[in-house]
């Protein structure tokens, strides 16, 4: 049974920044727990106009007189402490609360929280365990970082003990949660602004890995040597996977590559064949994720059937590898890709689709990120035979790091690749439609606005 004690006390939610990718999935949880929600959040969107469907009112920009009503007042790390709706919260001493936090208290109402981490893949693998679980029929209640079809949305609210969700390690936020089961699918050099080395993101993992009770699950990335370190830390139960480490419990062996790109592979478990899966998805990186589903599924329980049958349906989570339609005969994808390591992933998984050129076109993330990592971007995007930035996305960032997009075009020409800085989305449709030819294929890359560019694309008509 799920446990409500914490939430009882509370009637009315107030949430500021309501429209956030994983703050509407806690607003139809409380809903669903007999909770009022309201909130306000500075821009309408698609995922707001789902809320108000739902019975949530919701005000674009502050309702200062709405908080008065509230018994609790949530809100993002994104959101200053000198924001007009939580000054008055605590001028009115009502109850305020991060979301991390609350996130925390969800997992902690359910007795199987799922909590998938890694710095790559997180959505992806949580959207795949989701799948399972809802073909299975076990009714969990999910929370994911992008859009997944099969809920057609990034959150479902279940009727059962599970409780599914993509755990982020910015801010250390997953410290706060109450785990059943973890995944830790890798730990990389990422989100420097907050860690500022490497070993401080690797103790992070450590420390969310020892939040387990001695009767958790743990699965670790085998191939990943960081991730078997944390070894060392816990008591519980764990398995890994891998497809390089022969030790591992889970192994990817004859791994073969359709026209398409999807990977199909044959699985053993402790040596001994367990079944050959076929993924709807690209990537070698993609036959990790699904491993790692593979352990946390059977060990709940799901039958091999439901597993295989659960993974050849997923087609991919919004934003990762996504096909966006044809163009001049060019295939055209969209992938959130924005650290080094996820870039090479896409580019190895293209690798195995039939082209003739690759456009990329790249949309860094943070100064921070892009001014830590510069030498690393360049590697990874060289990969690619035709290379279009464009400016930095900031999202929570200003620029004190005095870097910019020219910075790493200028890197990349001077390995003689053909890089272009082209700052506006127009420009740079012009420039594909005027440079392409049959059967080349085109990638926005990034984890901000670049994704609008593909649509922009693919609409101008001959």
């Amino acid at each position: 049974m799920i446990n409500l004690d914490y939430f009882k006390k509370y009637k009315n939610v107030y949430m500021i920044g309501i429209g956030g990718i994983s703050m509407s999935g806690i607003a139809e949880i409380l809903t669903n727990f007999g909770i009022k929600v309201t909130g306000s959040d500075i821009t309408d969107s698609e995922i707001i106009q789902n809320l108000r469907n739902n019975g949530i009112d919701i005000t674009i920009g502050h309702n200062i007189d709405a908080i008065c009503n509230a018994d609790l007042v949530v809100y993002t790390a994104a959101v200053k402490q000198d924001d007009p709706e939580l000054v008055q919260a605590k001028k009115l001493n009502i109850p305020t609360i991060e979301r991390k936090d609350l996130v925390g208290e969800l997992t902690n109402a359910f007795s199987e929280s799922i909590c998938i981490s890694g710095t790559h893949g997180k959505t992806t693998t949580t959207s795949m365990v989701s799948v399972c679980f809802l073909n299975a029929l076990l009714d969990p209640t999910i929370q994911i970082g992008a859009i997944l079809n099969k809920i057609n949305g990034n959150y479902k609210v279940g009727n059962s003990d599970y409780f599914i969700l993509e755990a982020c390690e910015y801010s250390e936020s997953f410290l706060k949660f109450f785990p059943k089961t973890e995944v830790i699918l890798n730990i990389d050099n990422d989100h420097l602004d907050y860690f500022k080395t490497f070993e401080n993101i690797k103790n992070a993992f450590i420390k969310f890995a020892k939040l387990l009770p001695n009767d958790g699950f743990l699965v670790l990335n085998g191939d990943d040597n960081n991730c078997l370190d944390i070894i060392n830390h816990i008591n519980c139960k764990y398995i890994t996977y891998g497809i390089n480490n022969s030790n591992c419990n889970y192994v990817a062996k004859n791994i073969t590559f359709k026209d398409t790109g999807f990977p199909e592979f044959d699985v053993y478990y402790n040596n001994n064949f367990y079944g050959h899966i076929e993924l709807s998805i690209g990537g070698k990186h993609n036959v990790l994720n699904a491993l790692a589903c593979i352990a946390v599924c059977n060990n709940y329980g799901i039958n091999f059937e439901t597993i295989k049958n659960s993974l050849l349906e997923f087609t991919g989570a919004n934003r990762r590898l996504e096909f966006k339609g044809k163009y001049k005969n060019c295939l055209v994808y969209d992938d959130y890709g924005h650290h080094p390591t996820e870039i090479i992933a896409t580019a190895n998984a293209i690798k195995n689709i039939k082209f003739n050129k690759s456009w990329v076109i790249f949309q860094p993330h943070t100064y921070s990120r892009t001014k830590n990592l510069l030498d690393d971007f360049v590697k990874a995007l060289i990969c690619f035979d035709n290379i279009i930035v464009t400016d930095i996305y900031a999202a929570r960032e200003i620029n004190t790091y005095n870097i910019s997009s020219k910075d790493l075009v200028d890197k990349i020409n001077e390995l003689n690749k053909n890089a272009l800085y082209i700052q506006n989305f127009e420009d740079i449709v012009d420039y594909i439609r005027n440079n392409v030819n049959d059967n080349d294929l085109i990638l926005t890359l990034g984890a901000g606005t670049v994704t609008e560019i593909g649509p922009m694309i693919l609409k101008i008509k001959e």
